[in-house]
């Protein structure tokens, strides 16, 4: 029964209740109306809203209990479907809302993963034109640097070795952005190394101090698994070095459980956990892409980022 029709009848049953008992009972009003007889109407307007209310109560509080939990849901966490009242208009309200937010979660999934490969194509792509034309073009610029040095006048050649210094160091830093944006060792020589040489960066570029412990014989992941678990890593590490100001960092891959559990953990400047930027938003949204469970962990002394990736993601020998 639909919610109108069901407060109609119940505001008609009382009604018609009431006309019953005036009809019926052996009351009545003067035209000019005695104390007694205002009590008795007042009590028994009293016993109608009483009674309305009640009733009304009984069919409304789903409802309202329904819209209360409906205003604690986060959006961007993907939480446990309300529980189903027993029976009534809250029941279907629940209904509606559960399968609302089951087609929204798919389509949101969907969506991110679309937008995350996109990215890993254009990435792939920067990555690709940054080896190839700008790499091959310093190199040549490299070369030339050193066959005119050796032509050079001696006045000459001491600039001209500052220049291919230069140019040598930027052709470096070429490589390395090119790396970060696609790492080629993940597809050649999978997460281990990949990581391996993750951290190795780390800690030649920022500075840092960083103890790396990747147990042996972990399974094998499937390849957005592996992807989903290195960006985590490198975003882990980015935020050590760029926002908490770390000097110490301990990188762990190990199995626990059902799960490879991925910890980034460094002694820096802690932030809230429970806000977080795009960074922390991107990392969270590549962790749902593979069923994984992401957890961060901040105070003053510093930040914890677990990934646990459950093993049934991995690849079948």
């Amino acid at each position: 029964m639909r919610l109108y029709w069901k407060v109609v009848l119940i505001n008609g049953a009382v009604l018609c209740a009431a006309t019953v008992a005036l009809v019926l009972g052996p009351f009545s009003v003067s035209r000019r109306a005695a104390v007694s007889e205002v009590v008795v109407v007042a009590v028994g307007l009293a016993v109608i809203l009483v009674t309305n209310s009640l009733l009304l109560r009984s069919s409304l509080a789903p409802i309202d209990r329904v819209v209360r939990e409906m205003a604690t849901v986060d959006p961007q966490q993907q939480g446990a479907p309300l529980g189903l009242p027993r029976s009534g208009p809250g029941r279907q309200l629940v209904q509606g809302f559960n399968t609302m937010t089951t087609r929204l979660e798919e389509e949101r999934a969907t969506s991110n993963a679309k937008a995350l490969a996109a990215q890993e194509a254009e990435r792939h792509r920067i990555a690709q034109e940054l080896h190839d034309e700008v790499g091959q073009n310093l190199t040549v610029v490299l070369l030339g640097f050193k066959q005119v040095e050796q032509r050079a006048p001696a006045d000459l050649a001491a600039e001209l070795a500052l220049l291919r210094e230069s140019t040598r160091d930027g052709l470096d830093d070429v490589r390395r952005v090119a790396r970060q944006l696609r790492p080629g060792v993940l597809d050649d020589l999978g997460l281990t190394s990949a990581l391996a040489s993750l951290t190795n960066d780390f800690a030649e570029h920022s500075g840092a101090s960083v103890r790396r412990a990747i147990a042996p014989g972990l399974p094998a992941l499937s390849g957005e698994s592996e992807l989903v678990v290195y960006r985590v890593a490198q975003e882990a590490l980015t935020n050590a070095a760029r926002h908490a100001r770390a000097d110490a960092v301990a990188l762990s891959l190990t199995r626990v459980g059902s799960c490879v559990l991925l910890e980034v953990a460094d002694n820096g400047h802690g932030f809230d956990a429970t806000g977080g930027g795009a960074g922390l938003r991107g990392m969270r949204e590549r962790a749902r892409l593979v069923s994984a469970d992401l957890t961060v962990t901040s105070t003053s002394h510093g930040t914890t980022v677990r990934l646990a990736v459950p093993v049934a993601r991995a690849v079948s020998p």
